[in-house]
């Protein structure tokens, strides 16, 4: 993550990885063929934690809801060193679309489920909340965290649930 945030991963060298980490060569390719397969492990973790606590949440209960979105603030504001790095221009731009595919598919299935959404619209809605979703997270990450996990999530849920209707 170090290396990622002075520069894109295609001009990370192994050496260079292997050189900060204090390891050898040997060791680091006994567990990675590169340094794109070290970054696709990294972004594989962060996908499985996301959809493990994407799954546990029931969608159809507003605190359950906010829960949800806290715990995943949360895990952006343990991970941030990781997260700004990976959503930053030097992250893989691939990473982001998993991460919004992951929620998207999560989302829609729910609010059909709950809300007679028109299967031809919800996609948009999907992506609309999503991707403002996620460029609220880079937003609050950039400004230092200025603004706690709770009230991150609070702001979210409402601009989703409402719209921009709650700030009347």
């Amino acid at each position: 993550m170090k290396l990622l945030k002075e520069k894109s991963i295609s001009t990370v060298t192994v050496k260079e990885i292997c050189t900060l980490a204090d390891i050898n060569r040997s060791t680091f390719y006994s567990h990675y063929m590169d340094q794109f397969d070290l970054l696709n492990q990294i972004e594989e973790e962060i996908i499985a934690d996301m959809n493990e606590t994407l799954t546990s949440y029931n969608y159809n209960q507003d605190d359950q809801t906010l829960q949800m979105t806290e715990k995943i603030v949360e895990y952006v504001a343990e991970n941030s060193d990781v997260c700004t790095t990976l959503f930053s221009e030097h992250g893989d731009s691939g990473f982001k679309k998993r991460v919004m595919m992951v929620a998207s598919d999560h989302t829609v299935k729910n609010w059909l489920s709950a809300y007679p959404i028109d299967s031809e619209i919800s996609e948009y809605v999907s992506i609309f909340t999503i991707s403002g979703s996620i460029h609220i997270l880079e937003n609050w990450l950039k400004n230092g965290m200025d603004k706690t996990p709770k009230e991150i999530a609070e702001l979210i849920n409402n601009l989703t649930n409402k719209g921009l209707s709650y700030l009347q």
